[in-house]
């Protein structure tokens, strides 16, 4: 009996394993299972499926309940579109880079023409089964060097929401999941359907900027190495046009001999790591500051707006404005 009861819909199997984030369960079921016609027909069937043999039953969260999973690998030989959330806890492909028995088998029962598409670090599953070898694709920023130590022919873009890679999607944190699966409804039935179900959901149908937007600001450390004091000093001064020489000074070297320790030091030529440092201080203006932009450019040391704007798009996906709308604490 097939697991599919409505022939002529898309068929979307969302596979889930123990240690399931429940929301991005809820992401594909939410987004795709409210996508319909103008005559109002669902376009989608969504089923939840386990890998697990020879029966299906509870799958644990990472939350305080367990989600009751009605169909086993079977439903993956009839599906369209597979898609693989994020799973906590003990997990082979996130902590080996291989798959368990019954997830690579689930994995083989999969069409050779069904798209599959993961949310967060649903792509440890992907990169396992060597699905993206040789291709692009994205996980969580929080876990992108693990992922890169794991499968290095994997072209990983850790800044972007998501990938479309045609026959393989990856996408990165959680809410992303949001993201991908609105890209996949207007890949499939337009951006009229698409829209339809942001409105719905309450979401914007397209988000500006990638998730390079939403890491961490890096946290300063005590500095004991030989170029600290003049990166301190940088930070002091970073409202005013720095020279290379101006910044040997500091440490009473040649601007040969900083250049070679400071790029050992820090991974950065000095100039890269002071453009760094200016968008961190333009990040922090615009979340917790009213300043005009042009002010901000003007105390980050970008010097005008439209540099800022540059240099903040380049290194983050987004306008300084969309990112303080996004941001502020002060909206």
């Amino acid at each position: 009996m097939s697991v599919f009861r409505h022939p002529g819909r898309h068929r979307v199997a969302v596979l889930v394993r123990h240690g399931l984030l429940p929301i991005e369960l809820g992401i594909p079921h939410r987004l795709m299972g409210r996508a319909k016609t103008a005559e109002g027909e669902p376009l989608y069937e969504v089923v939840t499926c386990t890998a697990d043999v020879p029966a299906p039953g509870a799958v644990r969260t990472d939350a305080d309940f367990t989600v009751n999973v009605a169909y086993g690998p079977e439903a993956l030989e009839e599906a369209d579109t597979v898609i693989v959330p994020a799973a906590h806890g003990s997990d082979e492909p996130h902590s080996t880079g291989a798959l368990g028995r019954n997830l690579a088998d689930a994995l083989a029962r999969i069409r050779p023409t069904a798209r599959i598409a993961s949310i967060c670090t649903g792509a440890f599953v992907l990169a396992a089964a060597g699905l993206l070898d040789g291709r692009r694709a994205t996980t969580h920023w929080v876990s992108a060097d693990h992922f890169r130590s794991l499968f290095p022919r994997v072209r990983l873009e850790p800044d972007v929401l998501y990938v479309d890679e045609g026959d393989v999607l990856t996408s990165a944190g959680v809410a992303s999941g949001i993201d991908l699966c609105l890209h996949m409804v207007r890949s499939d039935f337009g951006s009229q359907v698409a829209n339809a179900v942001a409105r719905r959901t309450v979401v914007p149908p397209q988000r500006s900027g990638g998730q390079a937007q939403f890491t961490e600001r890096p946290v300063p450390q005590p500095d004991i190495h030989t170029t600290g004091t003049a990166r301190a000093w940088a930070l002091r001064h970073l409202d005013r046009p720095l020279t290379l020489r101006e910044l040997a000074a500091q440490e009473a070297m040649s601007v040969r001999t900083f250049t070679r320790r400071f790029r050992e030091e820090t991974g950065l030529s000095p100039q890269r790591w002071l453009t760094q440092q200016r968008v961190e201080r333009a990040r922090q203006l615009l979340e917790d500051s009213g300043l005009p932009v042009d002010r901000v450019a003007a105390d980050a040391g970008f010097g005008s707006s439209a540099s800022l704007r540059a240099h903040f798009q380049a290194a983050l996906g987004v306008s300084p404005s969309a990112y303080r709308r996004t941001f502020s604490v002060r909206t």
